[in-house]
């Protein structure tokens, strides 16, 4: 198809997404990024955030949660390379709140710097994580 793109989405355990869309959104490292098919190639890293996929198939929107990693974009592919990629319906939103609290927790604890910045990110990464849930929500 000419107006669709191949996305695959994985991490380093397993393909959370692969097949042809219309439209793909996601966190980049400066912003957000919305691709569509013939994007010009790009490469750069992925902040923590919802991947939104609209399916050429079906027209629906299928959430995956990224938490850093490597987008890359071809005219005809997007991958994503993820440290984390959790499908939207796998979430689990009291997990999250309480990994959320339990970074805060461990920030307002820290000995060191590299302790407190290590309790920042994985902070960031439960807000942005919940932030995810709420879109999925919303879909």
């Amino acid at each position: 198809m000419a107006n669709t793109i191949h996305v695959d989405v994985v991490n380093a355990q397993e393909s959370i997404f692969s097949g042809e869309a219309k439209f793909v959104a996601l966190p980049g490292e400066s912003g957000e990024l919305g691709i569509l098919p013939r994007h010009t190639p790009l490469i750069t890293r992925i902040k923590p955030g919802a991947v939104r996929i609209e399916r050429a198939d079906t027209g629906e929107v299928e959430f995956v949660f990224v938490a850093g990693g490597i987008l890359e974009v071809q005219p005809g592919l997007v991958t994503v390379l993820a440290d984390t990629a959790i499908r939207g319906h796998d979430l689990d939103e009291a997990k999250a709140t309480e990994a959320k609290k339990l970074a805060e927790e461990a920030m307002r604890n820290a000995k060191s710097d590299i302790d407190l910045a290590a309790a920042q990110s994985e902070f960031a990464t439960m807000a942005a994580q919940l932030s995810a849930i709420q879109k999925l929500r919303k879909k």
